[in-house]
């Protein structure tokens, strides 16, 4: 479980920098170049998911259960899971309502994501794990409201297709991984 913790601290960690320390990233940026600071940036992201990941992985190997959830838990995942998917898709679709109108949908999609597989998972490296991220997204949206408050960004126009798109491409990616990729890449089938 060390290992994970480490790299939840690694990836969250750099993930917090515009939470705690905005005025310090701009200097690195004005400094480094801003191609330079997301290189640094990415690279440090993706070593801390990996060991993250790994670390996950190990600590399901020898479990420490502190509560095990009923079996309905699992269908609040699977329903909680469909309006976190259609926000990731509404992250990338340029000029969706749904973007609009959050602002923020990638981190208001890790929240979700993070408080529905509490709801379902009862070993203590789980809840760990995805607490850390809850915590986050909780963080970081407030932050980012905040950012949004000093500075307004930009009104952007919205079409009916995009947002039709956004929530298109969010229930492909959820039937995609929930019928086939969870059991895949995590090993654990999402309906059993």
């Amino acid at each position: 479980m060390t290992i994970m913790i480490i790299g939840l601290l690694i990836f969250l960690g750099s993930h917090s920098v515009r939470i705690f320390a905005e005025n310090w990233r701009q200097q690195q940026i004005a400094k480094r170049g801003e191609t330079n600071w997301k290189l640094v940036y990415s690279a440090v992201s993706f070593i801390g998911l990996v060991i993250a990941i790994y670390g996950f992985g190990q600590m399901r190997l020898d479990p420490i259960y502190v509560w095990h959830p009923p079996m309905g838990m699992r269908h609040a995942v699977a329903l909680l899971m469909l309006p976190a998917f259609i926000m990731l898709a509404a992250t990338y679709v340029p000029h969706n309502a749904i973007k609009a109108k959050l602002g923020h949908p990638m981190v208001l999609s890790v929240k979700i994501w993070a408080f529905a597989h509490l709801l379902a998972n009862g070993r203590l490296g789980d809840i760990i794990f995805f607490a850390a991220f809850l915590i986050w997204a909780i963080l970081s949206f407030k932050a980012a409201k905040k950012r949004d408050r000093l500075t307004p960004p930009a009104a952007v126009s919205t079409t009916k297709t995009a947002t039709i798109a956004s929530v298109i491409i969010g229930l492909v990616a959820y039937v995609l991984f929930a019928f086939y990729l969870h059991a895949m890449l995590i090993g654990v089938p999402v309906f059993s």
